[in-house]
């Protein structure tokens, strides 16, 4: 007999639905958060029969249970721990333990690729380009890939996840990929996954007009209360803000912060580890302990959401040769613009600050994060050049 000990999140489901079409009715699969799965390993050894091969994937044990797990090896047991994450590295130090972040060729991981590795090499798999199809659209979502690769299938699997239950997701996978030469959605599918992308840009716009920001440590951080998409939201947000390093989106139900960058010099699994969580470079997450509470709740709840540039602008772009007008809630003005090749600068009501910048994006990430401006509308910037022209004829006439 197996038994497999996996996430609940597509990644770990994954891994369950590939035990299954290795082990059919030989393999017991049960899915875990990532606080209750020392509780299942707890239960495996006072009531599983020890001769069951134990699985753990995508999650890691707490020191007590990896003693007991690697004393169980020692005796004789079977278990293989399988994980993707840089917080589960040092489980490389066992022999039952195969932790890999990225692989020979520089390719991130996910549980579920390592997991397919692992049957196919012990050729308790058979393959097939749909399973592959499947395994990859599991991996890049969960490595946040498919956002690089413009794959929308990864994204679209990852919704449809979560529009059905664990059962009856598991249940289409397998019978899919038993029956199938390639992966797809079928019609039904897409028409839900179609009105579902609609109903998470709807909830995207609203989400947008509540984000704040804050700083935290050496990182500038966006602050969001959500307990829906959180991936989708997290990466449009990071989109919207690009000056900030990473968002934070406060789950206040499940008592839990996710954090998410589209940055690559960003890895908010040291975010996360800093307060007892941990993941993904790009993804992570912890419970909302006292700490984080207080930094992301209580230091936030004050603060005004971030205002939203404008997004029609026709003559109000961003690095225009005419300059770039912003404004903030003091009712400040900025004008960013370039005065020599690749010397930009900005004004603040209309006095020029003493520091230069490289580049527009390099002015622009100063100004968002000191004074938390924003693009304003074409009709503000032509005010405001009409000031500018009037003024000039003004001094002009009193010149002479």
């Amino acid at each position: 007999m197996y038994k497999l000990l996996s996430h609940n999140d597509l990644d770990g489901v994954g891994c369950g639905i590939l035990a299954k079409l290795a082990f059919g009715k030989q393999v017991r699969v049960r899915y875990n958060s990532v606080s209750s799965l020392d509780r299942e390993v707890e239960w495996f050894f006072e009531n599983d029969n020890k001769d069951t091969f134990l699985f753990i994937t995508d999650l890691s044990v707490n020191e007590e249970n990896e003693k007991r797990l690697d004393e169980f090896y020692q005796d004789g047991g079977k278990v293989q721990l399988l994980d993707h994450h840089k917080t589960s590295l040092h489980f490389n130090d066992y022999e039952w333990g195969h932790v890999v972040v990225e692989d020979e060729e520089g390719k991130l991981t996910s549980a579920t690729s390592l997991f397919y590795e692992y049957l196919m090499t012990q050729q308790l798999i058979e393959s097939s380009d749909a399973i592959a199809e499947f395994v990859e659209l599991v991996r890049q979502y969960d490595t946040w890939e498919w956002e690089k690769n413009d794959n929308h299938e990864a994204g679209r699997l990852n919704a449809l996840f979560f529009l059905v239950s664990i059962e009856e997701f598991e249940e289409k996978m397998i019978d899919r990929l038993k029956t199938s030469d390639h992966f797809s959605f079928d019609e039904f599918e897409k028409k839900i996954l179609d009105m579902e992308e609609n109903k998470i840009e709807r909830y995207i716009r609203r989400k947008r007009r509540e984000l704040v920001q804050t700083e935290v440590g050496d990182h500038f951080a966006g602050v969001v209360y959500a307990e829906s998409y959180h991936s989708e939201l997290g990466n449009e947000l990071g989109k919207e803000y690009p000056h900030l390093d990473y968002i934070a989106i406060l789950n206040i139900g499940g008592k839990r912060v996710g954090f998410r960058t589209i940055h690559d010099h960003i890895d908010v699994s040291e975010v996360a580890g800093h307060f007892g969580g941990g993941g993904h470079a790009k993804a992570s997450g912890c419970s909302l302990t006292k700490e984080a509470y207080k930094q992301f709740v209580v230091e936030t709840f004050h603060l005004e959401p971030l205002h939203e540039d404008a997004k029609r602008n026709r003559y109000n772009l961003k690095g225009a040769a005419f300059g770039s007008l912003y404004k903030n809630r003091k009712e400040e003005n900025f004008l960013i613009f370039e005065a020599n090749e690749d010397e930009w600068v900005i004004e603040k009501n209309k006095t020029k600050m003493e520091r230069t910048f490289s580049s527009f994006d390099k002015a622009e990430k100063f100004l968002k994060r000191n004074y938390a401006a924003w693009l304003v509308r074409d009709d503000a910037f032509v005010n405001y050049l009409m000031e500018e022209l009037r003024n000039a004829r003004r001094k002009l006439n009193e010149e002479y």
